[in-house]
């Protein structure tokens, strides 16, 4: 049986690495070790970032529900969600942010009901 070689393999692995590292700079973009490498770090800032993001947009909704409750007459945030749990209301803090910049009089309502 002939010996084969990894020609085509190789080829396409290359091809593969520097498409997915297309948009880089310098050597990152032409050369396969710089591009593997490139990528490497890509994928652990995506992965951290991935999860940041999460706990960046919980304290956005956060904010956001403050800003409406001091509009409205209310304290602070913390009693707010002191109120909602004795109430025993779930809402997340995502849909109360989307309620209180998208819908204030909803918010205002939703209020009354908590008080």
């Amino acid at each position: 049986m002939a010996r084969t070689k990894g020609g085509p393999k190789a080829i396409k692995r290359r091809r593969n690495i520097l498409r997915a590292a297309k948009g880089y700079r310098f050597a990152r973009s032409k050369k396969k070790r710089s591009a593997i490498d490139a990528l490497r770090h890509a994928g652990k800032y995506a992965f951290r970032d991935r999860r940041a993001k999460k706990r960046t947009m919980r304290g956005l909704s956060i904010i956001r529900i403050n800003a409406a409750l001091r509009e409205n007459g209310y304290k602070n945030y913390s009693s707010f969600m002191g109120a909602l749990k004795k109430a025993g209301i779930e809402l997340d803090r995502k849909v109360l942010a989307e309620l209180a910049a998208k819908h204030p009089e909803a918010f205002k309502r939703f209020l009354d009901k908590v008080s």
